[in-house]
């Protein structure tokens, strides 16, 4: 494993997300902004949450998949109060630290899947030996510095994690909405969505 690569248990706590509205203020703010990707983070979780709600998944599986990425805002934005005006080049805990931001707003079913879908990528490339070809090439370059495929163990531990089927599904949904000029619904549509699954 690449020595850059830190666990998430090992990761600072974030502050929890005081509102669905300070959600919804990342994106606005950062969501036009890329990261390792072809797409704009915007355009890329509300494809991810489109291709969910085609496979009618549940409310709170729908709001995983467009938040998915909002550990990649929320360092974009430290970066920014840090003084620094480049997206960062790489985030190896997006998945960690947007899961925990969440977790004040969202109950277990959608910051689970959002916290393993890292690892979801890393069991598909173990148990699906031609899943890497249909990457994109930011998420190959990522996969090595992630771990590479799952070992034997890892796979079992995994499998055992009782939100990882539910992560699988978010990581295809995730490496399917990454396509240019894909017209789908605006975050605006999201917003009743949000505030029935949210706690608050």
């Amino acid at each position: 494993m690449n020595a850059q690569y830190q666990h998430p248990s090992e990761l600072p706590r974030p502050e929890s997300a005081a509102s669905i509205d300070s959600v919804l203020a990342l994106y606005e703010e950062f969501g036009q902004l890329h990261y390792d990707e072809e797409l704009a983070q915007i355009d890329h979780a509300l494809q991810t949450a489109a291709l969910a709600l085609h496979e009618e998944a549940s409310d709170e599986l729908v709001i995983a998949a467009l938040l998915h990425d909002v550990g990649h805002l929320l360092a974009i934005q430290a970066g920014r109060a840090e003084g620094e005006s480049a997206v960062p080049a790489q985030d190896l805990t997006h998945e960690a630290v947007g899961a925990r931001y969440l977790a004040g707003l969202f109950p277990p079913s959608v910051t689970g899947p959002i916290a393993l879908h890292v690892r979801a990528k890393r069991y598909l490339c173990a148990m699906q030996a031609d899943y890497i070809q249909g990457l994109s090439d930011g998420s190959v370059r990522s996969l090595e510095l992630q771990g590479g495929p799952m070992s034997v163990t890892e796979l079992r531990v995994f499998e055992r994690n009782p939100a990882s089927t539910n992560a699988v599904r978010l990581r295809r949904w995730d490496d399917g909405g990454k396509l240019e000029g894909l017209r789908v619904e605006p975050l605006s549509a999201y917003v009743e969505l949000l505030q029935r699954v949210s706690f608050l």
